[in-house]
């Protein structure tokens, strides 16, 4: 990527100038406003004799309350490589609307450190959500039409996978009663469910996919039902898959933005990592490798879920191969995890930090299991002490692992030079090679129990009868050589979203099984883990308006 700006601080540009540091010229994008351009795959390709730059992948310590910060320190690692001269790209998830008006907020980053433009990236952005929303909804109303209009395909309506999508969270829509009115005005009567659109398997399909034929693949041998006696039935044999890719034509391709300080950032794909597989879309990522020296991606929540299925799902799909990781962690939710509430975790407290560094050992020890070098992010926030900072980081060489206090909320790249050149030195150095955590080839139980015992610490994994069902109906089908996609709560490397630290020997409960056969991949949903989330007592979407100027306020 060549530059027509050597100082890394000047601020937001156009984004035709941001498209042409890139070897882009206005014909190679689709510009959505001045703030926002769609890149085709077919200006992209331009780039496919490249040799790949270097991979650095961001996740975190188990998410807390009192805040990690990763979404910021992504951000704010791509502008401290930018000040210190160095050709670096982002990649990040969409944010999903769910989330924004819930209880999470918006996913661009913050302070000095976000991505831009804030506001129209997390709401409807280049419409890429609405896109999957669309054809996973039209793929479902043409399964129902084809089970009211004469069921050729011989469909068990109380085995139906599909459900419906929304990007809202409605806790009252996770399960229904739907076709009521009879056949004429209501179809054929049978339970049915709603998913948040990022939990749509059409969502991971976009994210996973290599090109459009690939994605076309997938989308036809996605598993929608099962017929009366027990066969899947794929969305091939619908006959539709044509128009869910009239639908996603545009979709498929990157969305590049910019942080404040001017560097480029694909954003694209919206995948939860607490349900699906957690990360940006594969396309994103590897033509930015292809476009930038140093690629900075991030995966969802912590390391037990977002990394993980990057590694063992995402790498193993797209041969994609990270350089070394960055893990977020805080002060604050250390001391979480030490047993502090989040109303105490801002006065300093060493007894607690101390008891908080299982979780962070934890993490580290995932991430070697996949022969990666790691450094730590210390995102500070005010309130945190010299000392304590300092034990995080002491704590940290104990260990054999660089650390860095990033400030870049508060000073954007400078903030994040020190964590920079960690960064640089560490992959300098070729700590380690990467490795897969387990062989796809194993029983779909042993590969649960791979993930549940090495990377959760449990002692043991019951499956419920519902469960022991499924497992044997999916590895039946010919499936059972696919990797797992763990859903589980993103708030406990438990199956308990109360119990923090780094609990040891505790039970995993795999409720049920489902299959993804288009993404690739086998969901064990693991506790009372739900598709549809719902929304807080008091929802962030009571603090968001429009002022007299057009100018949306509260979104955060």
């Amino acid at each position: 990527m060549s530059s027509d700006n050597d100082d890394a601080s000047y601020g937001v540009r156009p984004i035709l100038k941001v498209a042409e540091s890139l070897g882009l010229d206005e014909e190679d994008v689709l510009l959505y406003g001045k703030d926002a351009a769609k890149v085709p795959l077919a200006s992209l390709s331009r780039f496919d004799g490249r040799p790949n730059g270097k991979l650095i992948v961001t996740t975190a310590i188990t998410a807390t309350p009192a805040g990690e910060g990763k979404t910021v320190t992504t951000i704010g690692l791509v502008q401290g490589l930018g000040r210190i001269g160095v050709d670096s790209m982002g990649t990040l998830r969409e944010p999903s609307l769910g989330p924004i008006f819930g209880i999470k907020g918006g996913a661009t980053g913050g302070g000095k450190a976000q991505v831009h433009p804030m506001v129209e990236i997390n709401l409807h952005f280049t419409g890429d959500i609405h896109a999957v929303g669309a054809a996973h909804n039209l793929l479902s109303a043409v399964l129902e039409n084809h089970i009211a209009k004469g069921n050729e395909l011989d469909i068990d309506p109380t085995r139906i996978l599909l459900g419906k999508a929304m990007d809202i969270g409605s806790r009252e829509l996770r399960h229904i009663v739907m076709g009521l009115g009879g056949k004429v005005r209501g179809g054929v009567p049978h339970e049915s469910s709603f998913m948040i659109t990022p939990a749509s398997e059409i969502s991971a399909i976009l994210a996973l996919a290599n090109s459009p034929d690939d994605l076309r693949e997938r989308l036809e041998r996605m598993t929608i039902a099962y017929n009366h006696d027990g066969n899947p039935v794929l969305a091939r044999q619908l006959g539709c898959v044509g128009a869910l890719m009239a639908l996603l034509k545009d979709a498929i391709c990157p969305n590049l933005v910019q942080t404040l300080e001017g560097q480029p950032v694909f954003v694209h794909g919206f995948p939860f990592a607490n349900i699906a597989h957690g990360t940006n879309s594969v396309l994103a990522t590897r033509y930015a490798l292809k476009l930038a020296d140093y690629v900075v991606t991030e995966t969802g929540f912590a390391a037990d879920l977002g990394a993980e299925k990057f590694f063992n799902i995402v790498c193993r799909q797209s041969g994609l191969v990270p350089d070394c990781v960055v893990l977020v962690a805080s002060v604050r939710a250390l001391k979480m995890h030490g047993g502090k509430c989040v109303e105490d975790c801002g006065r300093e407290d060493m007894d607690a930090l101390r008891q908080g560094f299982c979780n962070l050992d934890r993490h580290i020890s995932n991430i070697r299991l996949f022969g990666l070098p790691v450094v730590v992010a210390v995102n500070r926030f005010p309130g945190d002490s010299p000392e304590e900072l300092a034990a995080v980081v002491e704590h940290c060489a104990e260990l054999g692992v660089e650390a860095a206090v990033s400030t870049v909320f508060e000073d954007g790249g400078a903030g994040g030079e020190e964590l920079a050149r960690k960064v640089l030195e560490t992959i300098d150095r070729k700590e380690g090679s990467f490795r897969m955590l387990y062989d796809t080839s194993l029983p779909i139980r042993e590969k649960v129990e791979t993930v549940a015992k090495l990377i959760y610490g449990a002692g043991q994994v019951i499956f419920l009868s519902a469960a022991e069902k499924s497992l044997e109906s999916i590895e039946s089908h010919g499936y059972g050589h696919l990797p797992v996609c763990m859903a589980k709560t993103q708030a406990s490397l438990s199956d308990d979203p109360k119990r923090r630290g780094a609990p040891v020997g505790w039970k995993l409960t795999v409720r049920e099984l489902t299959i993804s056969s288009g993404a690739g991949f086998v969901v064990p949903i693991c506790g009372q883990m739900n598709l549809m989330p719902g929304l807080p007592k008091r929802p962030s979407a009571m603090d968001i308006d429009l002022d007299e100027c057009g100018q949306v306020t509260g979104l955060r």
